[in-house]
C-alpha cells in the first residue's frame, strides 16, 4: 500500500467512526451510580475524583472520607474514570440502564489506563506493571532510559547520548533487535524500534521522552501477544504516557551536569492537555568531556467527543554529545577514550493521533496514525579507525484494533497494522589516513509491513482462562544499493505467528497457585543490506517460545515463578552495521528461570527478583557472547518517614557475562537511592538522588592497541561506570 493510500485509509477510518457516533441522541433518564474507592490494602481512598462521561454530558464528584461516591448520570454507555490529582488510575466503560454500584480498587502498579478488556490487550501471564511512583529515575539529569525497570538493566556502549539497550536474562540484543519498545497512548501502541538502523538493527532510543510525562511501565516476555510484531521476541517494554501532568518547573544538577524542565497543564483537571520541555547539558563523569546538549518537547491533548476519546501526541528532540567510547577494562587509557573525535548527533520528531471509540460497553475500536522523522550521525572507533554511520528516515503507519464481548466469558480482538519505514542515505563510511571519510556501504531502503491479527480470550470452564491469537506479518523490502547497484533487490517475505496462553486457577486461591502455560512464535526483520558481501541474507528470523508462570498471592504479597525457553533460527549473511561485513550466526536456545516476590501496602512497597539464564549456540554449544547469565534486583520505597520524607532505593547486580573466545567480563553493581521532601503544602519538592556504581557498561571484545602498544590484540573493553549524586528542586503551580 502506498503512503498516500495509507494516509487516506486512516483518515477515512477516523472520520467514518466519528460520523457514526456523532448523530442525534435521544434524551436519557437519570439513574444513580455509586460505590466505594479503596486502595490495594482495602483502606478507603478519600478525595479521589470520579468522572463519568455519557454522550456529550460529563459529571464528576469526589469520594468522601469513607471512600464513598454517588453520582446522578444518564442511562446508556458511560465512561468512568477515577483519578487522584493529576494521575488517572482506573478507567472502564459500562452500559448503565438502572441504578448501579461500582466499587473501585486503585492498584498503584497498574498502567495509567485500565480497561475492561485488559486481559485481551495484555495476555502474557508474565506481564508486570509499575506506576512511576514505584520506579526510580534511571539517571536523573543525564541521558538514557527515563526510569529504571526492576530486573531489566540497560547499558550504553559508548556513553553520551547514544541510545541505551535493555538486557533480559540470556539476551544480548543488538540495540533492540529482539527487544520491542513501545509508547502507550491510552491503549494505542506506538513502536519505537527502527529496523535496519545505521548503527544497529532494531535500534530504539528513549532519550527523547521527558521522564515526568511517563505514568508507568508495563513489561512482558513479548512472544505471546498477537498485538506485537517485529522485534517482539524476548522482551517488550511499554512506557505508559500520562494524560495529565501538574504545571511545574524543575532544576537539577550533579556538579558536572545540569538540567531544566517545565510543564504546563490547564487548571481544570477535566481537560487532558499538557506540554513539557526539557534541556540537559553536561560533561559526564569521565575525563573525556561529553559537551552534551539535549533539547526535548513533549505534548499531549485529548478530547472527549461523544463516545470518542481523541488524543494527539507529539515529540521533538535534538541531541548532541562527544562520546568517550569503549576503552580497555584492564589498561588505563589517557582521557578515558581511544579517539577524541567520537560523537553522536540525533534528532527526531513524532506526530500521532489516536481515537478510542467506545461503541458500547462490550464493543470498542481503537484507531491511530503517526508520522515520524529520524536522523542519526554517529562517529565511533572500535579499534579499526574512525567510522561514520548516518541516515535520515521517515516512518508512517497506523493501526485499528476492534474488541467485542462475544458472551459473558469470551472476548474477540481483531486488528490491522500498517507501517512503512524509509531510511535514506543509510551510509557507513571509514576515515582514511587524512581523516577523510570514504564510503563502505550506501543504501536507500523501504520496508513496508502489513499485519492483520486476531485473538479470542475467555473461560471455557470455571478457573480456566484461554487466549488464542494469530498474527500475519507480510513485509516488502526494497533495497537500493547506491554503491553496488547489482546488489539491489525487492523481496516480499512473510511470517505467521500463533500465540496460545492457558491459565489454570486463581492467584488468590486458598492453597494452590495460578499456573499458566504459553506457546508463541515471534520474529524480527534483519537488516537487508548486503554490504561488502555477495549474497542476500536471511530477512526474517523466527523464534519459538515456551513459558510456564506460577503465581500466588499470600495476603498482600505476590510470589511468581517464570520458566521460559526460546529457540531462534540461524541467521545467514547477517550484516555487521559497524563493518559492512556479513557473518553467519548459528541457531540459539535461551532457557531462563525468574523468581520474583513483591508486596504493596499503604506505607510503601518492595520487590525482589532473581533470574538465571543459559543461552547457547545450538550447533557449537558455546555460550552466547554478552548475554547476561544472572540478574539480581532489589527495589523498594517507604512513603511515610519522619520529617515528612519518603525514600526509594534499588540494588541491581549483573554477574560477569561470557564475552566470547574464552573471555569473561566483570560483574556490574548499581545502587540507586532517592530521598524526597515536600514543602509548603506540596508546592516545593526537594529531591536528593545518588548512584553507587561499580563495573563497566557495554562490555564486549575488540581488537585494538592503546598508548605505547605496537600491536593490536583482542581484549575486553567497556565504558567505566562512575558513582555520583544529584539534587533537584521542583515547584508545582496551583497546589
Amino acid at each position: 500500500m502506498s503512503v498516500p493510500a495509507l494516509r487516506i485509509y486512516l483518515a477515512a477510518a477516523v472520520m467514518v467512526m466519528m460520523a457514526l457516533s456523532l448523530g442525534a441522541q435521544t434524551p436519557a433518564r437519570q439513574v444513580h451510580l455509586s460505590g466505594v474507592v479503596s486502595d490495594i490494602a482495602g483502606d478507603p481512598v478519600a478525595g479521589a475524583t470520579v468522572y463519568v462521561r455519557a454522550g456529550f454530558q460529563e459529571t464528576q464528584t469526589t469520594s468522601d472520607s469513607s471512600g464513598r461516591y454517588d453520582l446522578v448520570v444518564p442511562t446508556g454507555t458511560a465512561k468512568i474514570e477515577v483519578a487522584i490529582g493529576q494521575q488517572s488510575f482506573f478507567r472502564i466503560a459500562l452500559d448503565i440502564e438502572d441504578n448501579r454500584e461500582l466499587n473501585v480498587t486503585l492498584r498503584s502498579g497498574e498502567t495509567v489506563t485500565v480497561r475492561a478488556d485488559q486481559d485481551a490487550l495484555t495476555p502474557d501471564p508474565a506481564t508486570l506493571g509499575y506506576s512511576h511512583t514505584e520506579l526510580l529515575d534511571a539517571n536523573p539529569g543525564r541521558p538514557g532510559v527515563p526510569v529504571s525497570v526492576p530486573g531489566y538493566p540497560t547499558e550504553t556502549a559508548s556513553g553520551g547520548i547514544k541510545a541505551p539497550q535493555y538486557f533480559a536474562p540470556g539476551v544480548a540484543g543488538d540495540h533492540g533487535e529482539p527487544v520491542a519498545q513501545f509508547f502507550g497512548i491510552g491503549n494505542f501502541l506506538f513502536q519505537n524500534n527502527l529496523t535496519a538502523n545505521a548503527h544497529g538493527n532494531g535500534y530504539a532510543d528513549p532519550n527523547f521522552i521527558i521522564g515526568s510525562t511517563v505514568g508507568g511501565v508495563v513489561i512482558d516476555n513479548a512472544g505471546y501477544n498477537a498485538r506485537y510484531g517485529d522485534h517482539s521476541i524476548n522482551l517488550a517494554v511499554t512506557y505508559a504516557i500520562r494524560n495529565r501532568i501538574p504545571t511545574f518547573v524543575q532544576m537539577i544538577t550533579d556538579g558536572r551536569d545540569g538540567g531544566f524542565s517545565a510543564g504546563w497543564a490547564p487548571r481544570d483537571d477535566r481537560k487532558k492537555a499538557w506540554i513539557a520541555a526539557e534541556g540537559l547539558w553536561g560533561n559526564g563523569f569521565l575525563r573525556r568531556a561529553e559537551e552534551r546538549q539535549q533539547y526535548k518537547v513533549n505534548a499531549l491533548r485529548a478530547w472527549d467527543v461523544g463516545h470518542h476519546e481523541l488524543t494527539a501526541y507529539g515529540i521533538g528532540y535534538y541531541g548532541f554529545s562527544r562520546l568517550p567510547g569503549l576503552i580497555p577494562i584492564d589498561t588505563p587509557v589517557k582521557d578515558d577514550t581511544i579517539d577524541t573525535r567520537q560523537a553522536d548527533l540525533t534528532h527526531t520528531s513524532i506526530a500521532l493521533i489516536a481515537d478510542d471509540w467506545q461503541i458500547a460497553e462490550k464493543r470498542s475500536l481503537m484507531t491511530g496514525a503517526y508520522f515520524r522523522t529520524y536522523s542519526l550521525a554517529l562517529r565511533s572507533n572500535f579499534g579499526d579507525g574512525l567510522i561514520r554511520q548516518s541516515e535520515f528516515r521517515t516512518v508512517v503507519g497506523g493501526s485499528s484494533t476492534y474488541s467485542q464481548s462475544l458472551s459473558p466469558n469470551w472476548l474477540l480482538l481483531a486488528g490491522l497494522e500498517l507501517r512503512r519505514e524509509a531510511p535514506r542515505g543509510l551510509d557507513l563510511a571509514r576515515a582514511d589516513e587524512e581523516g577523510v571519510f570514504q564510503p563502505v556501504t550506501s543504501n536507500d531502503l523501504t520496508i513496508t509491513t502489513t499485519s492483520p491479527f486476531a485473538a479470542v480470550t475467555g473461560k471455557p470452564v470455571r478457573h480456566v482462562q484461554v487466549y488464542l491469537g494469530l498474527r500475519r506479518d507480510q513485509l516488502a523490502f526494497d533495497n537500493r544499493d547506491l554503491l553496488s547497484p547489482a546488489n539491489s533487490f525487492d523481496r516480499w517475505p512473510g511470517v505467521t505467528s500463533p500465540k496460545i496462553n492457558v491459565t489454570f486457577g486463581e492467584a488468590n486461591a486458598a492453597v494452590l497457585p495460578q499456573v499458566s502455560f504459553s506457546f508463541g512464535k515471534a520474529f524480527h526483520a534483519n537488516d537487508p543490506r548486503i554490504g561488502t558481501g555477495s549474497a542476500q541474507g536471511d530477512l526474517l528470523i523466527q523464534a519459538r517460545e515456551f513459558q510456564m508462570v506460577a503465581l500466588k498471592e499470600v495476603g498482600r504479597t505476590e510470589l511468581r515463578l517464570t520458566l521460559s525457553k526460546v529457540t531462534k533460527s540461524a541467521q545467514l549473511a547477517k550484516i555487521d552495521a559497524d563493518t559492512g561485513l556479513q557473518e553467519n550466526v548459528g541457531p540459539s536456545t535461551n532457557q531462563f528461570l525468574t523468581l520474583l516476590a513483591r508486596r504493596r501496602g499503604s506505607r510503601g512497597w518492595w520487590q525482589v527478583s532473581w533470574s538465571q539464564a543459559d543461552a547457547r549456540d545450538r550447533e557449537s554449544g558455546e555460550p552466547i557472547p554478552e548475554a547476561p547469565r544472572m540478574i539480581v534486583d532489589v527495589v523498594g520505597g517507604i512513603n511515610r518517614l519522619p520529617l515528612g520524607l519518603d525514600a526509594k532505593g534499588e540494588f541491581e547486580y549483573v554477574k560477569a557475562k561470557p564475552l566470547g573466545d574464552g573471555f569473561n567480563g566483570i560483574p556490574v553493581r548499581e545502587i540507586r537511592l532517592a530521598l524526597n521532601r515536600s514543602f509548603v503544602d506540596g508546592r516545593w519538592l526537594l529531591s536528593l538522588n545518588g548512584q553507587l556504581n561499580n563495573g563497566y557498561t557495554g562490555q564486549t571484545l575488540e581488537t585494538l592497541a592503546v598508548g605505547t602498544e605496537t600491536e593490536a590484540f583482542e581484549r575486553r573493553v567497556g565504558v567505566p561506570l562512575r558513582s555520583y549524586g544529584s539534587v533537584s528542586l521542583s515547584y508545582f503551580f496551583g497546589r
